[in-house]
């Protein structure tokens, strides 16, 4: 039982641990994140803002908040937060992206393999400007959710382009 002197339910993350996950957006973009194991995300985003993009290795806080109910957060070296909600059950997900302003303006810095990049992402979110930040809420439809095991860089090994066309659309 979750109380004040113990805040933390019971965290159970194997419902999510080890997945890989194809979501899109109520505006469209459309992502796909693999829970490598309960610290790391791999992800691509196959459409959107900065589609294109992928990234390695992402550290993240993991939790499960109930049931069928997780949440993911991060902060990228873009300056870039992200917080998802993921209820794979439902199918459903919600997620707060929170943009810097230079990435707003120039978005497209961003698509490439961001793990070759790492000294310029930070240049550039030094350089800003940071403020106002560009807050995207949105809920999504989970259309691909399958269990890949933990830890397997092939999991996420190439770039979004680079998959065979209908790629990202597989459902289950």
């Amino acid at each position: 039982m979750t109380t004040v002197a113990n805040p933390v339910p019971p965290q159970d993350l194997s419902g999510i641990v080890g997945h890989r996950f194809i979501y899109t957006y109520a505006n469209g973009w459309q992502y796909e994140m693999y829970v490598k194991n309960d610290h790391t995300i791999d992800y691509r985003i196959h459409s959107g803002m900065v589609g294109g993009r992928w990234v390695k290795g992402q550290h993240v806080d993991l939790v499960q908040l109930d049931d069928d109910s997780f949440k993911i957060s991060w902060n990228e070296p873009t300056g870039t937060s992200v917080s998802v909600n993921v209820m794979p059950r439902k199918r459903r997900l919600h997620g707060v992206i929170f943009f810097p302003h230079w990435v707003e303006e120039h978005g497209e810095r961003t698509v490439c393999y961001q793990n070759d990049h790492l000294d310029a992402m930070r240049a550039y979110r030094d350089q800003g400007p940071t403020y106002p930040v560009y807050v995207v809420p949105e809920f999504a439809r989970i259309t691909l959710f399958e269990h890949v095991g933990t830890d397997d860089e092939s999991v996420i090994a190439t770039a979004p382009g680079a998959l065979p066309e209908g790629w990202s659309s597989r459902t289950d």
